[in-house]
């Protein structure tokens, strides 16, 4: 590994030192008998200068140098107020390791331009602003789920049944029998339960939507909890504490890369337990208030949700929806058969869902009912109906979708942004 100092490490207390650094040109100007380089690495950026008074052999390579080219520069830390970090380096040596003459992303590339070219997108100090706030609400998820008791686990990636609909599977050929790119873990999550209680799981999952809004992606990561002994009201409050947990320690951890994107932290702030809670026919008549053409029974979409978010400032929970909206595999609200024990959390801003959840039905009679009025074949469930054979018992779970939360927590304009290559009904490549 090559020695070096990273650039958010050289400090103005560190006036008169030499360091040497490793990392890619951000930015070139000449200005009179000195070239200006700003250097970055995977810590952020720091200004380089290079004069003939110091080094003429390094000043002429740093003449030549492109964007984005490959470099180790050796010299001393000076503070200097005018330089984008408060200190820069007098740069008396650098070795070219690959120089680029032209770099294609341009500042003045198109969305799509960008995404065709994702590979060299990643360069962008922004993008990779985008990633670490991603990887630290992970962080931060795994550590409130060992705090409180949650065992991760392993499900797979090839299925045969349908968790989410038929309609949206990824169908391929496994040996001699056809298979699927799992929507979701949750039934092998709740197979689980019974020996761990309480699991997790972190998985790619793969809809087959041909859904072409801001917040849809075809292969997302997905994030799920299932737990014996919980009702749906339970699950809720499981929910907004490690939302709130991965919110806050972010903040924490991650406040200069947030604001870049966000100068206002409130509703992020806000995020603190509990959540408000509204009943679906709340929803529904709030949404009438305001205008919007929804009746009861119907499902709200993002235009609804966006304009039902405009009611709170903080993420909350919509729970008692139609049962014939929902999954198979919800319980039913034994005070009114026409619900399901379901509830997501929206996010505010707009943002709409990130976590969908449910009480589980957990009686054998009725969910090969609910099998069955959605048309599928109990036999493709055997195993799964069995779990309600051998000592069922109250549970229930949720999905969060990572993206739709690193979306909203930096209010990216659309989903494809919060991932590293993102996936679409139009976009496979790179």
């Amino acid at each position: 590994m090559i020695e070096k100092v990273y650039c958010a490490d050289v400090k103005p207390k560190m006036e008169g030192e030499r360091v040497r650094l490793a990392g890619w040109v951000y930015r070139k100007r000449e200005v009179g008998k000195k070239v200006f380089i700003v250097l970055r690495d995977s810590s952020g950026i720091i200004q380089t200068v290079f004069t003939k008074e110091l080094s003429e052999e390094a000043y002429t390579k740093a003449k030549q140098v492109g964007i984005e080219s490959s470099v180790i520069i050796e010299g001393t830390v000076k503070v200097d107020p005018r330089a984008p970090t408060g200190v820069e380096i007098q740069a008396d040596k650098i070795e070219i390791i690959q120089n680029v003459e032209f770099f294609p992303i341009t500042k003045d590339a198109s969305d799509e331009f960008l995404l065709d070219v994702r590979h060299l997108h990643l360069h962008s100090p922004k993008v990779a602003d985008i990633m670490k706030v991603k990887g630290t609400l992970m962080q931060a998820a795994r550590e409130w789920l060992l705090q409180d008791g949650w065992y991760e686990v392993f499900p797979p990636i090839l299925v045969t049944g349908a968790v989410e609909g038929g309609s949206t599977l990824f169908k391929l050929k496994y040996f001699d029998r056809e298979a699927y790119l799992s929507q979701s873990a949750q039934l092998y999550l709740e197979a689980a339960i019974f020996g761990l209680e309480k699991v997790w799981s972190l998985t790619p999952s793969f809809r087959a939507e041909k859904s072409r809004t801001r917040r849809h992606l075809t292969e997302y990561w997905h994030l799920e909890l299932e737990a014996a002994w919980m009702d749906l009201w339970d699950i809720m409050k499981v929910e907004e504490e490690l939302v709130s947990y991965m919110v806050q320690r972010t903040l924490e951890l991650r406040k200069k890369e947030i604001e870049r994107f966000r100068k206002d932290l409130t509703t992020l702030k806000n995020t603190e337990p509990p959540f408000p809670r509204i009943s679906y026919d709340e929803a529904i008549d709030i949404l009438q208030s305001k205008g919007v053409k929804i009746e009861w029974g119907e499902d709200m979409g993002a235009d609804e949700e966006r304009v039902l978010t405009e009611e709170f400032d903080r993420p909350f929970f919509v729970y008692g929806y139609p049962k014939h909206i929902k999954a198979f595999y919800m319980k039913e609200d034994p005070e009114d058969p026409r619900k399901a024990l379901a509830a997501d959390m929206l996010a505010p801003e707009g943002y709409g869902e990130i976590i969908g959840g449910s009480q589980r039905e957990d009686d054998y009679n009725k969910l090969v009912q609910r099998i069955l009025e959605e048309g599928m074949d109990p036999k493709n469930y055997e195993w799964y109906l069995d779990l309600r054979k051998y000592g069922s018992v109250p549970h229930s779970g949720f999905g969060l979708g990572l993206e739709r939360l690193v979306t909203w927590v930096l209010k990216l304009d659309h989903i494809r942004w919060a991932t590293l290559f993102p996936r679409t009904p139009s976009r496979i490549y790179p």
